[in-house]
């Protein structure tokens, strides 16, 4: 059968996924968390985006080295008041991208928080954490350079990108990476079971920059000229 872990492969009757992954969403708010999610799930954008509460779910079925794998994704609110809700749906993910604003240094400072949070949940130590500078479309008004997100995603063991919801640079890709990397720990660690349950060690962001140059743009070099 398949572990709660959701690991090894699970066939779903409605959807053939082979593959289910629990994903988080954390970061201050009004750092484009709703709007990351809408554009990968729904490749919208919505100016007038409005105030997340509580917890809410989406779903998206994507296709990864030819596996179906059903992803479900929680966007947590990044008020205050909200952050006692938080935690208990913490528990049981695979992957958290932590967001901040590129022209806001605050959320970036922010981040530490964050990631203690979730440490504090008794999440799995081997989840896969993604930082994501979000905004990479206000380059003109940028507050946290591409050096200083490697730095700190170098130290905390995570993955990094920058994005940008706007103009969708990066969106795509930052969800896929976190994916792929699920897939290749679970792989691992179920090959270390299998051949007599030796110590495993898991990587910890070995490809830290996804297609980003020096000043934070895309492949294309794409650099809009407003928010989100």
């Amino acid at each position: 059968g398949t572990g709660r872990d959701g690991w090894p492969p699970r066939q779903s009757s409605a959807s053939k996924a082979e593959f289910l992954f629990k994903m988080l969403l954390l970061g201050d708010k009004a750092v484009g968390k709703s709007s990351l999610l809408l554009r990968y799930t729904k490749n919208e954008f919505n100016l007038e985006s409005r105030m997340t509460i509580g917890v809410e779910f989406s779903i998206k079925e994507v296709e990864i080295d030819k596996k179906r794998v059903h992803c479900q994704l929680w966007d947590t609110a990044g008020q205050e008041r909200f952050r006692t809700i938080s935690p208990q749906h913490y528990r049981g993910a695979h992957g958290a991208l932590l967001v901040y604003d590129i022209a806001d240094a605050s959320t970036f400072d922010s981040v530490e928080s964050w990631l203690q949070e979730l440490r504090s949940a008794q999440v799995d130590p081997n989840i896969v954490l993604l930082l994501v500078g979000n905004k990479s479309d206000l380059e003109h008004i940028r507050e946290v350079s591409v050096q200083e997100g490697l730095k700190m995603a170098e130290r905390e063991g995570m993955l990094f990108t920058e994005t940008s919801a706007l103009d969708s640079s990066n969106v795509n890709e930052a969800f896929e990476l976190v994916v792929k990397e699920i897939m290749r720990r679970n792989t691992q660690a179920q090959l270390s079971r299998s051949v007599g349950g030796s110590s495993l060690v898991l990587g910890s962001g070995e490809n830290l920059k996804l297609d980003m140059n020096e000043k934070g743009r895309d492949k294309n070099g794409k650099r809009g000229k407003t928010c989100c």
